[in-house]
């Protein structure tokens, strides 16, 4: 897809658990970019998620004459820098994030400010849906809601990041998931956090061209 100048749009490959807000920004016209999103519920196993990033990485590769952008956390695929290994591996450019929170915070680990303890669970409208799979899943698999609740210990409660000016509605779906841990906390963080984060890290990767 080209624009009136020529050049193709640069091609982003993010996790899902982003769309929403990624989407928006573009619709909105405050980015430019075409954009791949890959299945946020690959994250329950590192190797999972890699092999179906390594796939959609290299059929990007050909379609575009920049190197795409990687929009994922240093800690996605695990806590050694994996992520950081294979985006090197392909020559791709990423955002300075540790995880899908930091990015909508603006990265560079903004996220340790707010919760330098990791004792906070932190949902957006993707995570939400992303626990919402999850805990179907694991009712399937004959799991009960106990157990599932259980993988909340040692957390202090949520904090509802409002990106898309839903918030009300996010907080009726978090108390659905029933996961026995109190809202504390609503950060209006809106998209302009991302929005830098991700214009940034695009001329980072065109500079590098």
């Amino acid at each position: 897809m080209n624009e009136p100048s020529g050049k193709t749009k640069h091609r982003v490959i993010s996790c899902s658990v982003l769309k929403e807000e990624i989407q928006r920004l573009i619709n909105q016209g405050e980015l430019d970019c075409d954009v791949v999103f890959v299945s946020k519920n690959f994250h329950i196993d590192y190797t999972l998620l890699e092999k179906n990033l390594r796939k959609t990485i290299e059929r990007t590769l050909p379609q575009t004459t920049e190197k795409p952008v990687l929009v994922y956390g240093d800690l996605c695929l695990g806590p050694n820098g994996e992520m950081n290994k294979l985006a090197s591996e392909y020559g791709l450019v990423k955002v300075d994030a540790q995880n899908c929170v930091d990015c909508l915070l603006g990265g560079k680990s903004a996220i340790e400010k707010v919760d330098p303890n990791h004792e906070l669970m932190f949902f957006g409208p993707g995570m939400i849906e992303f626990f919402q799979d999850a805990k179907k899943k694991m009712h399937k698999q004959g799991i009960p809601d106990e157990a599932i609740r259980n993988m909340f210990s040692g957390i202090k409660g949520i904090v509802l990041l409002d990106t898309l000016g839903n918030a009300e509605e996010c907080k009726l779906e978090i108390e659905k998931l029933q996961t026995g841990l109190a809202i504390l906390e609503t950060k209006q963080v809106g998209l302009s956090n991302l929005k830098c984060l991700l214009s940034e890290t695009i001329k980072q990767s065109q500079k590098k061209k």
